[in-house]
């Protein structure tokens, strides 16, 4: 071996944080055996804490993540009784059938297709998943390193009592680095953290996203089946008018050759003016609900009066669906699926407190070059380099365990509102299921009530031309028969209605 070669040596200094490694070095001209023998365990050091370096950066101070148990029964409650197709084998779930699936009526997807493509508010919970999604890129860009090019250049005159040579003079000075600037090493997980929490928080707005989609469709849809339903109101109106006009002219005629009273006559012509008070009041609803339905289509101009429909009977039902057998099948909802995301984003942010304990190691390295003249800026022999590791040890700060304090507050503050929105979602379903059960039975009865009344209506009328009863049994059997087709509509409103409820609180239609 060269005496005379120079060899670099590193100091390792303890000290009460730690062990500290002397990033100078020093040059010595030979090397004895107890100096060979520092090397070489001052190489096996260095060997060992990269070691442990690279064992420890895999560390994440996260908390395991564990889906909570559903605050929920794991059946549907007994007195949700539903049709037994609606769980038969054959019939799919509602997250299992896209809307253009479920919703078989051509018109009605055309215009659902529209609001989905127009609706600012889709287009606003869109713009947000977009957002989410670009913060997520932010927050994970932090794990790598940032590395810039820099270039600088300087003229200094130095006055000739500050020179040291007692002359002025002038200093030029020029440098092109490439570097890495204050780049954090996440050694205990505290940017993986801060980067999963984003992630979830970005799963959260994806979520809100289909949410949005549910509820447009469903209100597209509602909207649709309101206008079918004051439509149909409206033709009943304009029925019953025709009705009472030609009743009134029979009993004007009557009573202008004695044979009917002018207390008979004042009623006929109370049921015309009540007939034509309630087509104003539904020709108002109609226009109210095309006002509606073309604020959530969200189209520039009207929509076209070919898509509408004329009334319920216009309407083709959805298909039918199954709530399956279990209850899990909420935690497939949207809304669901975006609190647990919130949960495990904060379930997350308790990583990142947690690290915020610990050391924060951080690097800034340079390589580049530098010369007093610019000519000979990328000449040979004028490199440089720079390496400067910083560590960072918390001693003391009381705000750290206030923020790790927050994070456990808002867990559970997550986990409260996950509950809940099962919870809330465990009723939406159970009652539409209640009315699933019960809503054909209703209808069946309504149906054959307005039969009945219908035929008690037309004997009364032939009774009272007939001489045999007053006109006030042709009035109350007119009155009685009109509320009952009213609640009629009404009743098969609520069957579709229904429907469609059932399938969006299962979580349908926000693919």
């Amino acid at each position: 071996m060269n005496e005379n070669a120079p060899i670099i040596q590193h100091t390792v200094i303890p000290t009460k944080a730690g062990i500290q490694s002397d990033s100078g070095c020093r040059i010595s001209s030979g090397m004895t055996k107890p100096q060979e023998h520092f090397e070489i365990m001052n190489r096996t050091f260095i060997l060992l804490l990269l070691i442990i370096i690279a064992l420890v950066s895999g560390c994440n101070l996260t908390p395991q993540y564990t889906r909570p148990e559903a605050p929920v029964p794991a059946d549907w409650p007994t007195g949700a009784a539903y049709k037994e197709a609606g769980t038969a084998l054959d019939v799919p779930a509602a997250f299992e059938l896209k809307w253009q699936e479920f919703f078989t009526d051509e018109r009605l997807q055309q215009i659902i297709d529209t609001a989905l493509n127009n609706n600012r508010d889709l287009r606003l919970a869109a713009l947000n998943v977009e957002r989410a999604r670009a913060l997520y890129g932010i927050q994970r860009a932090e794990l790598f390193p940032t590395v810039n090019a820099v270039g600088s250049g300087s003229r200094q005159r130095v006055p000739a009592d500050l020179s040291g040579n007692d002359k002025a003079m002038t200093l030029e000075q020029y440098s092109v680095d490439l570097g890495i600037l204050s780049w954090e090493i996440d050694f205990f997980g505290r940017i993986r953290s801060l980067k999963d929490r984003a992630l979830e928080q970005y799963l959260v707005t994806e979520e809100a996203r289909r949410s949005a989609q549910i509820l447009i469709v469903s209100g597209v849809v509602n909207a649709y089946l309101a206008l079918a339903t004051d439509r149909e109101a409206l033709k009943l109106g304009e029925t019953t008018l025709e009705t009472q006009t030609v009743a009134y002219d029979l009993i004007k005629r009557r009573a202008d050759v004695g044979l009917a009273s002018d207390l008979a006559l004042n009623q006929a012509q109370t049921q015309v003016d009540t007939a034509r008070r309630n087509i104003a009041v539904f020709t108002q609803l109609v226009a109210q609900d095309e006002n509606a339905l073309n604020l959530l289509v969200g189209s520039p101009s009207p929509m076209p009066g070919e898509l509408l429909p004329a009334d319920l009977g216009n309407v083709s039902p959805p298909k039918e669906i199954s709530p399956g057998l279990s209850s899990e099948v909420l935690l497939l909802r949207p809304d669901i699926m975006a609190a647990e995301h919130q949960l495990k984003a904060a379930n997350a942010y308790i990583g990142a407190a947690r690290a915020a304990f610990l050391p924060r190691i951080s690097l800034t390295a340079a390589v580049g070059t530098a010369s007093a003249e610019l000519s000979n800026l990328f000449h040979s022999g004028q490199g440089t380099w720079a390496f400067a590791p910083q560590i960072v040890m918390p001693i003391f700060d009381a705000r750290l365990w206030s923020a790790y304090d927050v994070t456990i507050a808002e867990r559970e503050i997550a986990l409260a509102q996950y509950e809940r929105a099962i919870q809330t979602a465990f009723r939406e379903v159970a009652d539409a299921l209640a009315v699933a059960g019960t809503v054909d039975q209703q209808v069946s009865a309504q149906q054959s009530l307005v039969d009945a009344l219908a035929r008690t209506y037309r004997i009364s009328v032939a009774r009272y031309t007939k001489g045999i009863d007053n006109y006030l049994g042709v009035l109350d059997a007119q009155r009685s028969l009109y509320s009952a087709q009213q609640a009629l509509i009404a009743l098969r409103f609520i069957k579709l209605a229904n429907q469609v409820r059932l399938y969006a609180v299962l979580g349908g239609g926000g693919e």
